[in-house]
């Protein structure tokens, strides 16, 4: 019987991954949207606070178990920064993001503009579930001086990914899915879900 799973979150870039990614699974994955279910605020200090957050929330709404990620960029040279607070940076989306983020790198040689994307996704079977599944990935690569592609979402553009000589905008999205830190969580969590069955 497949089980029926909210996706807690509004992101769309977000969603067309995870629905792409779970679509060989045997879960149906519904957009919190389709329950009217709002944006928790994200008032954790990590990923992995603010993913649990996002997954309690959808499952007290719905009564269904849920599936959220809490994701972003972590830059070296900016102390980790932005982190948790990626998709919020500038307050104004993806493209200001971006800007500042380009902004803030201008003077910082090669060398020193390693990074990585960050994914914490979460499980929880019910609201009240005291032993979430909890999967963290990272993807490694480099901040470049300016966006290059037309793949992907939020920073996608400005990350540089060393084994394919390329942005990850750059890659092709079921390639993406594969590498990516998003797409490395999912397999682990999968993998934990099978083992928990």
């Amino acid at each position: 019987m497949t089980q029926k799973v909210v996706l807690a979150s509004s992101n769309q870039g977000k969603l067309r991954e995870f629905i792409r990614m779970l679509s060989t699974q045997d879960m149906q994955i519904v957009k919190q949207s389709e329950f009217n279910v709002s944006d928790v605020e994200e008032t954790g200090l990590t990923f992995v606070e603010n993913a649990i957050l996002k997954a309690r929330h959808a499952a007290k709404v719905t009564g269904l178990p849920a599936l959220a990620d809490d994701s972003g960029i972590e830059v070296d040279a900016l102390n980790g920064q932005p982190g948790i607070y990626s998709a919020r940076y500038s307050g104004e989306g993806d493209d200001a993001n971006n800007t500042k983020l380009l902004e803030a790198m201008v003077d910082i040689p090669e060398a020193q503009r390693s990074a990585r994307f960050r994914c914490c996704i979460v499980y929880m079977r019910h609201a009240d579930d005291p032993s979430p599944i909890i999967a963290d990935a990272s993807w490694e690569g480099i901040i470049l001086h300016e966006l290059k592609g037309l793949n992907g979402f939020g920073y996608d553009p400005l990350f540089y990914v060393p084994t394919h000589n390329c942005s990850s905008a750059e890659i092709d999205p079921d390639e993406k899915n594969r590498i990516s830190h998003r797409g490395q969580a999912l397999r682990i969590l999968l993998a934990a879900l099978e083992q928990s069955a």
